[in-house]
């Protein structure tokens, strides 16, 4: 069976090092230019701390170049690939297939969930293109990724947490077509975030200025033996954008989570080491819009936006009672502390926000009341207490190693095996004499031996193997063990697993003949290459500068209709007819068309 790896998101290299700690395996991080978050790009420095952080424990740390590129821009972006490999970089995430004519470094490729990875043909394509792993996309459902598993042999990886695109990820132009702010090159607005109407063929509002494409949170944590089971390998945190606080929250919860699976059937995590937490991890502490598993048994029942709001309501306290003019009570298990954010929907069902001054049992004094009344919903959006966990935790994590402490003809042998089976040995030579007190000696070796504390090592046991008591200076003791755990650290280095991929030109077919705007060819190298891989037609990418009036700017499997409530499949709504439209704050309109034998959704900019 392949090890099962926990990847995660490192805005910088401080939140990078602190999801280490917290138990990735993996952790990938934005360059300093080309990252599909633009506001999350790092120093080549930053980034080579971050990978000699990381690889203590044999964590890999992937590099994000998954935007596409103009022609100016490739020479640069090899530039940043190759700096990377040098830095000892473990992949290189990408979108742009440019790259791939270029004559990249041997770094595994990751092909980003950018390049719309939801098909068997597609996936396999990458495979024989010489990718490593193909990062799926969100709204695959077990089987379907049981059926891409089936015909590849490439590593998936696929998302468990986070927020979700209302789109296919690399099918929104939204954001582009709007304000000329693009996604695929890092720069996304999140129109998804923002208030619509909706309207049908008749003028008649389905819905009045709701938030009607703002998908909740994802959060796939005990969907992990039924995603490995469909193929999984890599389960990835979203999330390059968030605070550090947060990652530390969202990885240990995840960690925990997967560790229980992996111990249950005899799986293995993908590097050493496990973190010793000095908090308890609650994902509904961390920024949540409420959570979804998105699609991952069908559609279901259960409903996949926020419709009142794009923010975070976090967790819910209880209903408001016994309303005063400055105070109210709530019934809660939950313990409210001054300072805590809270929120709740009014009576117009606008979210509302104020801070608690101060608790007296179940009764708190909020800063503000207005829009407050008895029954009222009550969420805790930020737990002050929480939070100064976060801040001030000093989780580490450590690597299991066991000792043991012979004599030799010379002297004595200290021997170190850790988890994953590297030894080292170091000697002391010295002349030996019997201990007046042998069990207080012998207890005093076992007591400085096991003593590993800034290593990044914990010791499990120590094997004493003397012929008699022996009386050792605490002082050899001690330079002893260092000296065995630095060794031991070199043995690990030298050993820790490396792979390097270099990417060999084929004509293997793509699975399409044409291309549309929608994948992405911004330079002569990408249309290069897929004209090799036999695509016939190819129009360049909406950033070449296209006319976005009348084209598709978002696919999606949300459907805005049944959201509503006005499914076209189900019985009792054949009175409404198409064509729908959304209307945003500006009075622009989208025409909203169905393919209902797939439950797909289209926007298309009408003005």
């Amino acid at each position: 069976m392949p090890s099962i790896e926990l990847l995660a998101p490192a805005r910088d290299l401080e939140t990078g090092m602190a999801a280490v700690n917290c138990g990735a395996d993996a952790v990938y991080i934005g360059a300093e230019r080309f990252g599909a978050r633009e506001d999350a790009g790092n120093s080549m420095s930053d980034i080579e701390a971050l990978i000699c952080h990381a690889h203590k424990y044999w964590a890999k740390v992937y590099v994000a170049l998954n935007t596409i590129l103009r022609d100016d821009e490739l020479p640069e972006a090899l530039r940043i690939a190759k700096s990377a490999h040098e830095a000892g970089a473990d992949g290189l995430i990408i979108q742009d297939m440019g790259l791939l004519e270029c004559g990249l470094p041997p770094l595994p490729l990751i092909a980003s969930t950018q390049m719309h990875n939801h098909t068997p043909e597609r996936v396999l394509f990458l495979e024989r293109a010489g990718f490593r792993r193909a990062i799926l996309a969100r709204e695959l459902s077990l089987d379907r990724i049981a059926s891409i598993r089936g015909r590849t042999t490439i590593e998936l990886e696929a998302f468990i947490h986070g927020s979700l695109c209302a789109s296919y990820s690399g099918r929104c132009l939204m954001s582009y077509a709007i304000g000329g702010r693009s996604g695929n090159r890092g720069a996304c607005a999140q129109p998804c975030r923002r208030a619509y109407s909706v309207f049908d063929s008749s003028g008649t509002a389905l819905a009045n200025a709701k938030y009607v494409l703002s998908l909740k949170d994802l959060n796939r944590s005990s969907w992990i033996r039924e995603m490995i089971g469909a193929g999984i390998t890599s389960f990835k945190i979203e999330g390059r954008l968030r605070d550090v606080t947060a990652i530390m929250n969202a990885v240990a919860w995840t960690r925990q989570a997967l560790d229980k699976v992996l111990e249950s059937d005899g799986l293995r995590k993908s590097a050493s080491g496990r973190p010793v937490f000095d908090f308890t991890p609650d994902l509904n502490k961390t920024f949540n819009r409420g959570y979804t598993e998105y699609l991952l048994k069908g559609r279901g029942d259960a409903p996949l936006v926020t419709m009142h709001t794009p923010k975070s309501t976090g967790e819910r306290i209880g209903k408001a009672s016994l309303i005063g003019r400055n105070r109210f009570t709530v019934e809660t298990d939950l313990v409210l502390h001054p300072g805590d954010g809270l929120c709740f929907f009014d009576g117009k069902m606008v979210l509302t926000g104020t801070r608690v001054d101060r608790v007296e049992g179940k009764t708190v004094f909020p800063r503000a009341m207005k829009g407050l009344c008895a029954g009222t919903v009550i969420y805790r959006n930020e737990d002050t207490a929480f939070s100064r966990s976060l801040r001030k935790s000093r989780t580490e994590r450590k690597i299991g190693v066991s000792l043991a402490f012979s004599e030799t003809p010379e002297g004595f042998c200290l021997e170190a095996s850790d988890e994953d089976g590297n030894r080292a040995v170091t000697g002391l030579k010295f002349e030996k004499q019997s201990a007046r007190d042998g069990a207080a000696a012998m207890e005093t070796v076992r007591k400085q031996l096991a003593k590993t504390g800034g290593t990044g090592f914990e010791c499990l046991n120590v094997d004493v193997r003397f012929s008699e008591a022996r009386f050792i200076p605490v002082s050899e003791l001690n330079a002893a063990r260092r000296a065995v755990l630095e060794n031991l650290s070199k043995v690990r280095e030298d050993n820790r697993p490396r792979s390097e991929a270099v990417v060999v030109p084929n004509d293997f077919p793509y699975p399409e003949k044409t291309l549309t705007y929608r994948d992405h060819v911004l330079n002569r190298k990408a249309e290069a290459f897929y004209r090799r891989h036999g695509v016939e037609t190819i129009e360049f990418a909406a950033e070449s500068g296209l006319d976005m009036r009348g084209r598709t700017l978002m696919t999606t499997r949300l459907c805005v209709l049944d959201e509503l409530g006005f499914c076209l499949k189900k019985a009792g709504q054949s009175g409404r007819r198409p064509p729908f439209f959304l209307v945003d704050e500006d009075g622009r309109r989208f025409e909203l068309r169905f393919r209902c034998d797939v439950c797909e959704m289209d926007v298309v900019l009408k003005d």
